[in-house]
C-alpha cells in the first residue's frame, strides 16, 4: 500500500491521471443529452458577470461545461494530494486554479485558506469567475460563511449551479461524491443570484448563507428531478 502511495504522488502519475479523468469527462459530456434551467441560463449570467459559481462537494466534476468560450473563470481546489488531480483535470479545461480550501480554526492557516481567499477577491476584481465549494468540508450540504464573505467583500453575486446526470454512481463517503455515467440525460440548474450588502452585520451573514444552503438544495434537487425525468439511454 505504501508503494501505490508513493507512486501516486509523484507528478507524471498525477499528471496522467488526471488527463485520462479529463478525457472521460468529455466522453460523458459528447454522449449526453444537456438541458439546462432556466434556457436562457447565458444570458442571464452573463449580465451579472463575473459571479460567485457555487457547488457542493462530490458534485462538482462536470462544472467545467457550463464555461463558455466568452468566460474567463477560476476554479478554488484543495491543496491535498486528491486537488493535484482535481487542478489537472480543470486546466485541461482552460480553467485556472486557486489552490487552497476553508476549514475551521487554525486549520483555516494551514490548509492555505487566508491566501486562496485573497486569491479569489482579486480574480473577481481583474473579470474572472470564480468557482467554489459552498459547503463546509465534512459537513456535506451545509454552508460554510467563506463564500457569504467572499461576495460580500467583492460586491459580486452568489449563483448556485447543480448538474445532475441520469446515469451516475454516487459513493458512500462523506460528500456523496458522484461518478458521472456516459450516454446520460443531464440536469443542470442555476439558482437565482444572492447577494450579500457591504454592510452585512452577523445576523445578515447568517441569513445570507441559509440563503447559500437553501439556494443549493433547491438546485440539486430541481437538477436531480430533471436529469431522472427521462428514462436512461444506452
Amino acid at each position: 500500500m505504501a508503494i501505490w502511495k508513493r507512486l501516486g504522488r509523484q507528478p507524471w502519475v498525477q499528471k496522467a491521471i488526471g488527463r485520462t479523468a479529463a478525457q472521460y469527462l468529455r466522453l460523458v459530456y459528447k454522449t449526453s443529452n444537456i438541458r439546462f434551467e432556466p434556457p436562457n441560463i447565458y444570458e442571464l449570467i452573463d449580465s451579472e458577470l463575473p459571479v460567485i459559481i457555487a457547488m457542493w462537494h462530490g458534485q462538482h466534476a462536470l462544472i467545467p461545461f457550463i464555461k463558455g468560450p466568452q468566460h474567463r473563470a477560476k476554479v478554488l481546489i484543495s491543496k491535498h494530494r486528491d486537488g493535484e488531480l482535481n487542478a489537472i483535470v480543470a486546466e485541461s479545461f482552460g480553467l485556472g486554479t486557486i489552490r487552497g480550501s476553508g476549514d475551521h480554526g487554525r486549520e483555516f492557516g494551514r490548509k492555505g485558506g487566508v491566501g486562496a481567499f485573497r486569491e479569489m477577491l482579486a480574480a473577481l476584481e481583474e473579470g474572472y469567475n470564480v468557482a467554489t465549494t459552498a459547503d463546509v468540508p465534512k459537513k456535506s450540504r451545509v454552508a460554510g460563511l467563506g463564500i457569504v464573505k467572499l461576495a460580500q467583500l467583492s460586491g459580486r453575486p452568489i449563483i448556485p449551479v447543480a448538474i445532475t446526470t441520469s446515469r451516475r454512481i454516487v459513493l458512500d463517503n462523506w460528500d456523496k461524491s458522484v461518478i458521472n455515467l456516459p450516454f446520460s440525460d443531464w440536469g443542470g440548474v442555476a439558482g437565482a443570484a444572492i447577494r450579500v450588502p457591504a454592510e452585512a452585520d452577523d445576523a445578515a451573514l447568517e441569513a445570507a448563507r441559509l440563503a447559500v444552503e437553501d439556494g443549493m438544495n433547491a438546485a440539486m434537487a430541481r437538477s436531480i428531478e430533471i436529469a431522472d425525468r427521462a428514462k436512461p439511454r444506452g
